[in-house]
């Protein structure tokens, strides 16, 4: 069984039968009204007035820093473990990136960790649905004068206090790439309660027409529009968040309840009334364990992917180390295995995942 990548269908029954009638009403395949229903969806399930979609969430940073007027001889903060498209993001946008170490407890960005130099903004990654003190992380960037953009590609349906993470910052993004709480195939979306960045995010995305549907351009643009095609995907998904979301929180649960006692097995804290994890992710004691695990579920038939690497470790970015390097990132992200967390996993399927890997570490850790 390919059990990490063996993810539900793409589309529905219900998400099929919605194509084949917008497609049969003579609707349009680029950018329309469903694309602007998609969009009203997301903003209400984001607390905010705002969200204009795009081609995918690492476009969207993008084009969320070009907003905020990030631009060349700039710095902005990013915390050392994320995908990378959060600091390649930063370099599109023309300016340098600063590396902060994370917190254990969050796998988000340690405050107590940022470099005292100047930054236009500091990207906050919501990894995996998880955040810290979000009020203590906007006071943080108010105090240094620094834009906040929530990174939440991985944080639909996650909250602090009752809040939706993504409504934090000045603006937030979300992905929509396949695996997510929702998704389109490929998609994101930049959210904001300030109607001139959503504005300025419509301009840049859509080749900064002066006007819609003219020729006459004031800048330099991009082509990063949507389809209503994707939009009528993800309206029929989004329309079942609180199923998702609870769907993604049982599985969740269920490793935790199952793995509880296994030598050398942790998870990071998540608090699964607020955070709804994305990938089942545990923490192992070392290197070779994490990677022997993986290799013993390989010959089981069931698949697991490590951590990402931290920003430091890829060779494009290893200038960016500090002295002293950044060690909680770098010794979390060499432990950390995602195990099989697709939203249509049946708990039997869980069970024989979690007596392979209490198997395996029983009389290793």
């Amino acid at each position: 069984m390919k059990f990490l990548h063996q993810v539900e269908p793409y589309l529905s029954g219900r998400e099929k039968t919605a194509l084949a009638e917008y497609l049969d009403s003579g609707g349009w395949l680029t950018e329309f009204e469903k694309t602007r229903q998609f969009e009203a969806l997301v903003a209400e399930a984001a607390g905010v007035a705002h969200a204009a979609v795009l081609t995918n969430g690492t476009v969207g940073l993008y084009l969320a820093l070009k907003a905020l007027g990030v631009g060349p001889g700039e710095r902005v903060v990013v915390p050392n473990y994320t995908m990378i498209a959060t600091v390649n993001a930063v370099v599109w946008a023309g300016a340098e990136p600063v590396l902060a170490d994370v917190d254990p407890a969050t796998l988000c960005l340690d405050l107590g960790t940022v470099p005292d130099v100047p930054a236009k903004a500091m990207i906050y990654v919501e990894i995996n649905g998880r955040r810290g003190d979000m009020e203590a992380v906007s006071a943080f960037c108010r105090a240094r004068g620094m834009a906040l953009l929530e990174d939440s590609c991985q944080a639909l349906g996650s909250s602090w206090n009752g809040r939706p993470l993504g409504s934090f910052g000045a603006m937030g993004v979300f992905s929509f790439t396949p695996h997510k709480i929702i998704t389109t195939g490929q998609g994101g979306a930049v959210v904001t309660d300030d109607p001139a960045l959503d504005r300025e995010v419509r301009r840049l995305k859509d080749f900064c027409r002066t006007a819609p549907a003219t020729d006459q351009h004031d800048a330099v643009g991009f082509n990063f529009k949507f389809t209503d095609l994707q939009a009528v995907v993800g309206i029929e998904q989004i329309r079942d968040l609180a199923w998702r979301i609870g769907r993604r929180r049982e599985v969740y649960g269920w490793y935790r309840e199952l793995l509880a006692g296994v030598p050398g097995v942790v998870f990071p804290p998540a608090d699964l009334t607020q955070v709804t994890p994305w990938f089942v992710d545990p923490l192992l004691p070392s290197r070779e364990l994490r990677d022997g695990l993986a290799v013993h579920l390989k010959s089981r038939g069931i698949g697991s992917r490590p951590y990402y690497p931290p920003v430091n470790a890829q060779p494009v970015y290893a200038r960016l180390t500090p002295p002293g390097g950044l060690p909680v990132s770098e010794d979390l992200a060499v432990r950390g295995l995602w195990l099989p967390s697709s939203i249509g996993l049946p708990r039997e399927d869980v069970e024989r995942v979690c007596v392979e890997v209490r198997g395996f570490m029983e009389g290793r850790a």
